[in-house]
């Protein structure tokens, strides 16, 4: 979700291609070739060459555009603190938590999903108190990847049993992203199948 918005509102034209992870098809010698670590998403650039990782993908597309700032200034600087964060704090708790509850593990792994629940909370928390000092996106007041790359999860995130939008900076953040230029969330649910395959 976090490549195409950003595809769509630097309007590059891409062509997408599903690949099941549960159903094993990012375990495949094809998709290894693609990211040796097997997971989603990736991007194939026009040279044939590959770019796994949803936050190099945004870095990659967004440089030399607006929504990345300049190398060596602060904006730049809390665009990556906020994409470490999403990624340590967001991806690694409460987007886990959703994938527990979504795909029927979380009742074989409670203690894990409560402990995931929690800290995600937390995180949220976090976050608010990061937007709190009055600015309109993560790195200042102009709209980057940061907030593209948190939004993914953030918004969803009642799905683990975390009301995002009980966190007023937060609410008032997640309004302002969904108002950008061809923005679209176009999140699709977890698939039937996905209880199916272990973890």
């Amino acid at each position: 979700m976090k490549a195409r918005i950003l595809l769509r509102q630097l309007e590059i034209p891409y062509e997408r291609v599903t690949v099941d992870l549960f159903k094993g098809e990012t375990r495949s010698a094809v998709h290894f070739a693609r990211n040796p670590d097997g997971r989603i998403p990736v991007l194939e650039i026009d040279s044939g060459e590959t770019i796994p990782e949803s936050g190099a993908i945004l870095l990659h597309l967004a440089a030399g555009t607006p929504y990345l700032p300049e190398d060596g200034t602060l904006e730049r600087t809390r665009v990556h603190q906020w994409m470490l964060f999403e990624q340590g704090r967001i991806e690694g708790e409460l987007a886990y938590a959703r994938f527990l509850r979504l795909s029927n593990r979380a009742d074989r792994m409670p203690e894990v999903f409560a402990n995931r629940v929690e800290r995600g909370a937390d995180a949220l928390a976090a976050l608010d108190r990061g937007l709190s000092d009055g600015r309109r996106f993560l790195a200042g007041d102009s709209y980057t990847v940061a907030d593209v790359a948190l939004y993914a999860y953030v918004h969803c995130a009642h799905d683990a049993g975390v009301d995002e939008r009980a966190h007023e900076h937060v609410a008032s953040w997640l309004d302002r992203v969904e108002a950008t230029p061809r923005f679209e969330n176009d999140l699709e649910p977890v698939p039937a199948h996905a209880s199916d395959r272990p973890i």
